[in-house]
């Protein structure tokens, strides 16, 4: 299903444009995450904000013009690219919602400017950062590829990666065992959430290569 999907897409001048901006918007969603990283835990914040709010509004951009160009192909063209089209549709908004998260991160920085502490959470949340990180790079070119097998891998990560946020998040608010301050916690509370958000969508892209439409989003019947 996923290759007939592709050869639709490099077989159609609008597709293959819409397509094009999905992985560009990709890329650039990958550029804010390390960004609102870099301002989190350092400095140069106000710059790095407006840097950032300025990629999204380009994610937005690129959002409304590939809406365009599918609903134009499928204007002219019918039904018969329906599932490349909606396929299209599906991944952008994903990738659209993780710039929103980004932002999110990004907000946290203006609410907490101040180091945040907490040595043991702050490990956990660097080892998942790289995690995304990889991500990042591993989601386009497994969509690229169309390896099952691999976006199998990939998506059994991500899993492991939410039940790990969601772990995290238990201790912290029900033990607290770091004895944080309250503006502390909430500052990491809220950023193991964001995190699980953004790898929550990266899974929801990379299920497309596994699942047919209807189940995009939804745990692959292949998966473990």
């Amino acid at each position: 299903m996923w290759n007939e999907i592709k050869n639709l897409w490099s077989s159609d001048n609008l597709l293959t444009e819409a397509w094009d901006l999905t992985y560009e918007a990709i890329n650039i969603d990958a550029e804010m995450f390390n960004d609102a990283i870099d301002a989190l835990w350092g400095d140069n914040r106000k710059t790095v904000q407006k840097l950032i709010f300025k990629k999204d509004r380009l994610i937005n951009k690129y959002e409304r013009e590939i809406r365009r160009k599918v609903i134009t192909h499928l204007t002219v063209q019918g039904n018969d690219s329906l599932a490349a089209g909606l396929v299209l549709s599906t991944v952008i908004v994903d990738v659209e919602r993780i710039g929103d998260y980004i932002k999110n991160i990004v907000d946290l920085t203006a609410m907490h400017p101040e180091e945040i502490k907490g040595q043991k959470s702050k490990e956990k949340l660097h080892l998942i950062e790289s995690a995304i990180k990889r991500m990042f790079k591993e989601a386009p070119e497994c969509i690229e590829s169309g390896d099952e097998n691999q976006a199998l891998e990939i998506y059994s990560e991500t899993r492991e990666i939410g039940r790990t946020c969601d772990n995290e998040i238990e201790d912290l608010i029900v033990n607290n065992s770091e004895n944080l301050d309250a503006s502390s916690l909430a500052i990491i509370v809220l950023y193991f959430r964001y995190l699980k958000r953004i790898n929550a969508h990266l899974r929801n892209i990379i299920s497309s290569v596994i699942n047919p439409y209807d189940r995009i989003g939804f745990k692959p019947k292949k998966s473990t």
